[in-house]
Formats: structure tokens, sequence, C-alpha cells
């Protein structure tokens, strides 16, 4: 009787010591940015320009996109196109990211900036962070909204809703939205979209990172039967005590 009294506590001393290391042991990919070149940094551009499919290490689009340079946006940022620096906030060389960033017409031949995710794990929840801003191209008058519809896989949710006042500057705001994987490779997408037409509503993208935001869901079964496992070992020890 005292030997197996003895048997049902080790039982129970390794349950709580396997529900203490698999709380611990949460995925190391809970930390890792999945997303290639979020920064916008490697390109073979040598000054601000058109942003196509092979300028920009990683990403790929055919829309009006353009990569900007540090400190270029009101000196030209390709095809003759410049932004107001604004009145009420002055738009900053660059992000918080630093460095390049992208700024893309919302309202004129708009299309996504996309990238391949791989490494994912299918019913995994991520988080897809990045900053925005909102800016109005020169030479044109009125106020405009901002914003960019994210997508991966076939989830998408917009960001925060940026309202313009004419010639103004929405300053950069860091976003977060969540998805779910429902394979271990989706498509990452960005498309800006700016009204009303006519006006050039321009969204701007930096500082893109996608991260687990919970460990694997198979940590959470095998923590669920560690459990269970101490528990009923509790109520045996209860039941012999009686």
């Amino acid at each position: 009787m005292l030997l197996e009294r003895r048997n049902l506590r080790h039982l129970a001393v390794i349950g709580f010591s396997v529900v203490a290391l698999l709380s611990l042991g949460v995925p190391a990919q809970a930390d890792v940015n999945l997303v290639t070149n979020g920064s916008f940094e490697n390109t073979t551009l040598t000054n601000s320009d058109f942003f196509t499919t092979t300028d920009v290490t990683g990403w790929q689009t055919n829309s009006y996109t353009f990569l900007v340079f540090p400190g270029t946006a009101q000196t030209g940022i390709g095809n003759g196109v410049t932004l107001w620096p604004g009145i009420t906030y002055t738009m900053p060389a660059t992000s918080p990211d630093g460095g390049n960033f992208v700024a893309a017409d919302g309202a004129y031949e708009s299309g996504p900036i996309t990238q391949t995710l791989h490494g994912l794990v299918a019913g995994q929840s991520y988080n897809v962070s990045f900053y925005q801003a909102g800016a109005q191209q020169q030479g044109f008058t009125g106020p405009t909204t901002d914003r960019w519809q994210v997508s991966l896989g076939s989830q998408s949710e917009l960001s925060a809703l940026m309202v313009n006042p004419s010639h103004d500057f929405s300053p950069w705001t860091q976003q977060t939205l969540t998805f779910q994987a429902t394979s271990t490779s989706e498509v990452l997408s960005f498309l800006a979209v700016g009204t009303p037409p006519g006006v050039p509503p321009f969204s701007l993208l930096d500082g893109v990172s996608v991260e687990a935001s919970t460990p694997e869901p198979a940590y959470y079964g095998l923590i669920g039967v560690a459990l269970l496992g101490i528990f009923a070992v509790r109520r045996q020890l209860k039941k012999r005590s009686a």
C-alpha cells in the first residue's frame, strides 16, 4: 500500500512537470517574422520609382505602386508624382520603421502587393502587423480617405480608416490584424483602398511582419492530457487516504 501511494505521488509530480515544461515550451515560431523584406530595404532600385514584380525582394505587384526612398516624397517618387508635405501633420522622411516605404494610389489602377508565406501551421493564429499612413498627390485638392485591405489566403480584413483633409498627411500608426492559417503556405497581400478617384489618395505602408499569436494547437492538447492525468492521480490518492 505504501509503495503504491508513493508511485501515485511520483506520477503526480511527473504530471505537474510535464505541464510546466509544455507551458514553457511554446514554439519559437511565435517570435519569428515569416515575412521576407518587410521593411522594403532590399531592392534593385537606386531611387524612388514604380514598384514592379522584380524590383523589391520577396514582393510582387503590377499596380500603380511606388517604392519611396527616405526624404523623396516631395521631390518625386516616380512618373512625375509628388506628395503633399502635410498641413496639420508634416510627413516625416521615413516611417517609424525607417528606410524605404511603399506608396499606392488606392483609386487608380489599384492592385495588391503580394508575398507567399511558407512555414505556417494550419489552425494557428497569426498577427499581421505593419505601419500605415495617408497622403495625397500634389497638384490635386480635396479630402481623401485611405486604408489597406489585408488578406492572408482567402481571409481579408480592413485596416483603420484614415480621413485625410485636403493637402494634409495622416500620420504613421501601427496596425495589427489577426488571421488563422488554413494551410502551410498562403499568400499575404496588401491592397490600397482610397476615395475619391481623381484627387489621388495614397496609402503608405512599411514595417510588415507576420508572427504566430498563440502556441500551436497541439500544445494545448498535450497540456490538457497532462492535466487530466494529474486530476486522476489526485482522485486516486484521496480515495486511498479515505
